[in-house]
């Protein structure tokens, strides 16, 4: 699957230190081909801004405008995996193919907490570990 030439542009672009992320809106120009894949974009940019791992960068949002030729996304660069890990959502992290912490369900965490509240010392530890 051959892609065609295409060119990105990086558009209201902002260094985010608190975030840990650079993020622009792009704009992509692919007159010969119909879209372009978001893998393609990431790999791109991944080597355009000097990003070590492709998978700091997530792009999404992607729109083409109305006869192609033209589309309009966002991208999130990250400075490391960690950050990317942070404060992504679990959804794109997914669509990433990155683990995601599964979370406890409710009704497990009340029954650990009533079974914690009923020893004491080290074997509370032990009974968090149980199911």
């Amino acid at each position: 699957m051959s892609e065609g030439k295409f060119t990105i542009r990086a558009k209201k672009f902002i260094s985010n230190p608190l975030l840990a992320r650079k993020q622009c809106v792009l704009e992509v120009i692919h007159p010969s081909s119909g879209n372009v894949s978001k893998k393609s974009l990431c790999e791109k940019l991944a080597t355009a801004y000097k990003i070590s791992d492709v998978n700091c960068v997530h792009v999404f949002g992607m729109k083409t405008a109305f006869g192609g030729g033209r589309s309009t996304g966002f991208a999130l660069m990250y400075d490391n995996l960690a950050a990317a890990k942070k404060f992504e959502p679990k959804h794109r992290l997914k669509r990433k193919g990155l683990e995601v912490p599964t979370k406890v369900g409710r009704r497990n965490r009340k029954d650990i907490r009533h079974r914690q509240a009923k020893l004491r010392g080290k074997k509370k530890a032990k009974a968090g570990e149980q199911k």
